[in-house]
Order: C-alpha cells, then sequence, then structure tokens
C-alpha cells in the first residue's frame, strides 16, 4: 500500500473500523471512511485526519442496509475516483429484538450479508482493473453455530438475537469462499477474518442501552478495537499475504472455519438468493 492507493472501509466511524481507518491512514493513502450517520461520521472523520495529519482521508454517507443508500454511494464514489485497492468489510450490526432493513429484510442478515455482497459486487469493476486488489471482509467466530435458514433467511418465525447474527456471519465467510472462487484468474484475492471478542459499539442499541450494558459487564474480557483491527489491518497491508485468497484468519493466521462454511453448493445457492435480493440478478 502506498500514496496511490485507494481504499474503502465501512463501519469506519467507531471501533474497529476506526482503528483500521487511523492505520491505513497513516500509510498516505486515499482512504474513504463509509459511514451511515452524518454526525458520528464526522466526528470520527475529524479525529482520524487530527492523528493521521492525512489530508486524504474522505467521509462517505452510506447505509448497508438500503440498496439505493449503496448505489448512490457507489455512484459518487466512482465519479471522484477511478480505481480501488481495498476495501474492508468491517460494519456490522447486532441488536436485541427483530428489526428489519428498509428494505424489508432482517437487519442482520440484511446489512452484515446482503450490505456488503452488493456493495463488493458494484465495486467489482474498479477492483478489478486496480489489481493487484483485496477485498477483506470482517467475519466472527460466532459462525462456528451458524446455519443459512433457506427456507426462511430472514428469521420471521424463530427469530433469536444470536441465530440471526451467526447465521450473517457464516454468510461473510461463505460470501468470501465463494468470490475468492469467481475471481481466481485474476489478481484480486478475497480473505475474511474474526477479530476475537472485542469491546466495540455493535451491540448497543441507542433507545434500550442493551449492548452498552452488556459491554461494560465484559469489558474486561474483551481486546481493544485496536487489538481486534489488527488482522484487518494485516489482510489489507502484509506483503506476506500477497496471492492468498479464499482463506480464514484468526491472531493473522490462516485456520480452519466451520465445515457449514466450506459446503460450495451452498454457497452457490446463497449467493444466487443474495443477487435476487440485492437486485443483482435483475441487471444480468
Amino acid at each position: 500500500m502506498n500514496e496511490n492507493s485507494v481504499v474503502i472501509i465501512t463501519g469506519a466511524n467507531s471501533g474497529m473500523g476506526k482503528a483500521t481507518t487511523i492505520e491505513v491512514a497513516k500509510t498516505g493513502a486515499n482512504v474513504v471512511m463509509l459511514c451511515r450517520n452524518q454526525s458520528r461520521g464526522k466526528e470520527a472523520f475529524n479525529e482520524v485526519k487530527k492523528i493521521t495529519k492525512n489530508n486524504k482521508v474522505k467521509f462517505m454517507l452510506c447505509d448497508l442496509g438500503s440498496r439505493q443508500s449503496i448505489h448512490d454511494f457507489v455512484t459518487e464514489f466512482k465519479k471522484r475516483y477511478d480505481r480501488l485497492d481495498v476495501l474492508i468489510n468491517n460494519a456490522g450490526v447486532i441488536l436485541p429484538g427483530r428489526h428489519e432493513t428498509v428494505d424489508g429484510y432482517e437487519l442482520q442478515f440484511g446489512v452484515n450479508h446482503l450490505g456488503h455482497f452488493l456493495l463488493t459486487n458494484l465495486l467489482l469493476d474498479l477492483l478489478i482493473s486496480s489489481q493487484p486488489s483485496r477485498v477483506v471482509n470482517v467475519s466472527s467466530g460466532a459462525h462456528k453455530s451458524g446455519k443459512i435458514y433457506f427456507d426462511d433467511v430472514n428469521l420471521t418465525k424463530n427469530y433469536r438475537i444470536f441465530r440471526a447474527y451467526a447465521q450473517s456471519k457464516l454468510a461473510n465467510i461463505m460470501f468470501t469462499y465463494e468470490l475468492a472462487s469467481r475471481l481466481k484468474d485474476t489478481n484480486v484475492t478475497v480473505n475474511c477474518l474474526h477479530p476475537g471478542a472485542v469491546a466495540t459499539s455493535i451491540g448497543i442499541n441507542r433507545d434500550t442501552g442493551f449492548g452498552k450494558f452488556i459491554t461494560g459487564i465484559l469489558k474486561p474480557f474483551f481486546n481493544t478495537p485496536e487489538k481486534g483491527a489488527e488482522t484487518a489491518i494485516y489482510l489489507a497491508m502484509s506483503d506476506e499475504i500477497e496471492g492468498v485468497s479464499g482463506k480464514y484468519f484468526i491472531r493473522k493466521k490462516q485456520v480452519q472455519s466451520s465445515e457449514n462454511s466450506y459446503d460450495q453448493e451452498a454457497a452457490k445457492k446463497l449467493w444466487k438468493l443474495s443477487e435476487e435480493m440485492t437486485g443483482l440478478s435483475v441487471n444480468k
């Protein structure tokens, strides 16, 4: 990575996203902080610029729970930039109670998987034309208890908070492996990671304070956001993994993910379903 590199980081305004942004920005690269909230995004943007002294850091709005917002962001991004060297899909959500995206999909699957699936696919042309380039997907060890509920992917019947989260995180890994397979003849690599248990605001419901309560109790046992971000930064920047693709990492080491995550037939089925849910299949 160098000062000409262009990097997008989703969920860049807090936690691991902000920690990742700071380290990447220190290289002098063009870093686009993709955030959902204007005020929190702007505040983090000003903080990152102050710490890194990098005037090429930019802040752009995008709600990963909205197909229209993702399309609008990609259109605007392509007006400003003619290349993309690294895409770090970091944003994530976990909330008590069942919620839906503006498009009517279960929120965790909609944001954690579908939002990043659509964003990545809409940016593939730039990633390919800018190769060698990288896609880094932040998953979770929670994927091990996950299953893709193809008969009710929106969990309208048997919603459980961790069932929804585990499904979305398994989807992240299956998406990683399938995309890596589809890009095997290019120099675009796609890898994913488990950052460890990290004390971030991912679970905070600003109405109930649920996440803040849980995080407060468990914080002494959690990694800091900076520690959690180390593997994502490694996958985005290290020369050691040049050419490595379709792998799962913990603490900068390649490890095996769950048995379910290697089901190629299910991965292809998930890809087709994701195309339909995001509207990508309509444009084919």
